[in-house]
């Protein structure tokens, strides 16, 4: 065999596939385009004989060959980053600002061990929560009051912010376990018509399951709204209506029959949450290393 093809770049691309399941949230997690993707792919086949993952399956499945080399590539890629992350703190030394806002009630579960884990490789940055939930998270940014957000679905461009895609995951319908749909194997749309949607105090845009779920379909069921998400279950599991959340957010009530969950529509809905941060900062290494850390710490 001739000497190995691979570089940085490719493992890069590798463990982004691995993460996103997509050709193309892969290559937009990369920063290049889906074709510049697919290349890079071809070519390790081509070096190394044998396919990489099964084409035309949704989430991409990796061949033990593509195991191997994914395994390989997060290995390699967080030694690499432990190694840049000691130099760049001897050379620029430690110091920084992070102030983070979130437009999403449901991130702190999985925000929380994302900031701790940060904090013990950047223990002289100054992290913190921008007080409050934000409905416009991306102003924030724009006008110095915040230095990183987390936005649901890609956020249009705005001079002097950069985003990147953090994670995608599934929304799921919550429901009594005695509710008459609940005996569904899934939702749609027209399910809703009839019934009160339980949700956190927002805009109708500000939530997934109307924005990509109802309103296409111009659906508008009532609507009751709750701050807490276990005040949301508590009604759902009383009867009072039902919920759309992220699965993440449930799964312990899941798991023990509190509630039930069903896809919504036949392919489920899965969504996105995406960083916005100044571009001044994007390319900081502690920056670099707390998206790593959120990346690490997704649910799923």
């Amino acid at each position: 065999m001739s000497q190995s093809p691979l570089e940085i770049r490719h493992l890069q691309t590798l463990a982004a596939l691995a993460d996103t399941g997509s050709l193309a949230k892969a290559a937009d997690r990369v920063f290049v385009t889906q074709s510049a993707l697919s290349h890079q792919l071809k070519a390790l086949e081509l070096h190394y004989g044998a396919p990489l993952f099964e084409r035309n399956t949704k989430p991409l499945r990796f061949t033990q060959a593509g195991q191997r080399l994914v395994g390989l590539a997060r290995d390699v890629l967080a030694r690499t980053a432990d190694a840049e992350r000691e130099v760049a703190q001897w050379v620029s030394g430690r110091g920084g600002t992070l102030r983070i806002a979130v437009e999403c009630h449901t991130c702190f579960d999985w925000l929380m061990p994302a900031m701790d884990a940060f904090r013990e490789h950047w223990p002289e940055v100054d992290l913190d929560l921008v007080g409050g939930f934000q409905g416009d998270p991306m102003t924030l940014v724009e006008a110095g009051g915040a230095d990183f957000a987390v936005i649901h679905d890609k956020p249009a461009r705005r001079a002097g912010v950069v985003t990147e895609p953090l994670f995608a995951y599934q929304t799921l319908a919550i429901l009594s376990p005695r509710h008459p749909l609940a005996r569904k194997t899934m939702l749609e749309p027209r399910d809703f018509a009839k019934e009160t949607l339980i949700s956190y105090p927002v805009e109708d845009t500000m939530l997934d399951v109307v924005r990509h779920f109802l309103a296409p379909r111009r659906i508008k069921p009532r609507r009751r709204n709750v701050e807490l998400t276990v005040a949301i279950l508590q009604l759902v599991a009383s009867g009072r209506g039902i919920a759309a959340l992220p699965e993440w957010s449930v799964q312990p009530y899941l798991d023990r029959g509190y509630v039930v969950g069903r896809p919504l529509g036949p392919k489920g809905l899965r969504c996105e949450l995406h960083a916005a941060m100044p571009q001044s900062l994007a390319g900081k290494s502690y920056m670099r290393d707390f998206i790593a850390e959120v990346r690490a710490h997704a649910p799923g």
